[in-house]
């Protein structure tokens, strides 16, 4: 024969049966809170990826399938700083992934890298336009006066000066520090993001002197692909770039100007989007199949330097300078 449970029987199963729909709901807000946060950190993972193999192309034909030329030195040195801070992002992600892997002084140790890749890039990036733009300027003297190690000798100092900076910074803003050596370590953000805003200045100014001479160039003939590889280089890092090294400041000052994951994305896609852009314009739309050793070249390879008079209607080769 059943038996009806007492009052007190029914009270303790309705509480109970609460208490578990509130957990249940509580797991699975939680599951779902997981992986939508899983899924936010995935998507720098994912395009550092694609970019790296992008990236890597380009550091393949560079170095072993295309002689090397003023100019394609600092695209291979651009390329291998957009691949390592590339790969620098896809480790910092999964460790972001799955934090058990990475212990607290390795994860920071990574970001300190990301962020000397990162700024490295920006370096050979203004370092290209500006070399570009002293050719339009001063055609005579960069073809006959310029010394002919100058683009190696300016990599060089670029990679131990991004080095030389991180190191600093590791050493000034470690976090076990006293009061005075984090005011040391504010005084250094500061002097470093002033150099960051100078080098964006230098890139703005010299690729807006290109973009002048390349309006005055076209309506005479079309301009070398090189111009346009630069000024779309130039204007994927003002759109994707530059907001990381903003929001990386200001968070130090606990300002909070966009999501951390997403401006590693920009960057991400900013380094990312390099290769595209060469294969994108040594492409020529009316050849269906053509080697990427062929598209790349014609990419960089493409260069006229317009002067005054007769230099004018000249065509000069990239590649015969070579190193």
């Amino acid at each position: 024969m059943a038996v009806s449970p007492t009052p007190g029987q029914q009270e303790y199963v309705h509480d109970h049966a609460t208490q578990r729909s509130v957990n249940d709901s509580s797991v699975s807000m939680q599951h779902g809170h997981f992986w939508r946060v899983h899924w936010i950190w995935t998507l720098p993972l994912l395009t550092a990826l694609v970019g790296l193999v992008g990236n890597s192309i380009v550091l393949w034909l560079l170095s072993f399938r295309i002689r090397r030329n003023l100019f394609s030195i600092y695209i291979l040195n651009l390329a291998g700083a957009d691949a390592l801070f590339l790969c620098s992002s896809f480790l910092v992600s999964i460790c972001e992934f799955v934090r058990y892997l990475c212990h607290s002084f390795m994860y920071r140790l990574l970001q300190y890298i990301t962020y000397t890749f990162y700024t490295v890039s920006l370096s050979f990036l203004a370092a290209i336009s500006t070399e570009r733009c002293l050719s339009v300027l001063f055609p005579i003297w960069h073809r006959c006066h310029r010394p002919k190690r100058t683009s190696v000798a300016v990599c060089a100092v670029l990679w131990a000066l991004g080095g030389l900076l991180e190191v600093a910074y590791i050493v000034i803003c470690y976090d076990d520090y006293p009061g005075h050596m984090k005011r040391m370590c504010r005084d250094y953000l500061i002097t470093e993001f002033v150099w960051f805003l100078l080098l964006t200045c230098v890139l703005c100014m010299s690729s807006l002197t290109l973009l002048l001479r390349v309006q005055c160039s076209s309506q005479r003939r079309q301009p070398p692909r090189l111009y346009l590889l630069i000024l779309l280089a130039v204007l994927v890092f003002l759109l994707c770039g530059l907001p990381m090294e903003i929001g990386e400041f200001l968070s130090y000052f606990n300002t909070v100007f966009m999501p951390q994951w997403l401006g590693r994305l920009l960057a991400c896609l900013n380094s990312s989007a390099n290769p595209f852009i060469y294969f994108f314009l040594g492409k020529q739309m009316h050849k269906k199949k053509e080697p990427l050793k062929v598209i790349l070249q014609r990419a960089l390879g493409d260069e006229r330097n317009f002067g005054s008079g007769a230099r004018d209607t000249l065509y000069t080769n990239s590649l015969e300078t070579s190193f």
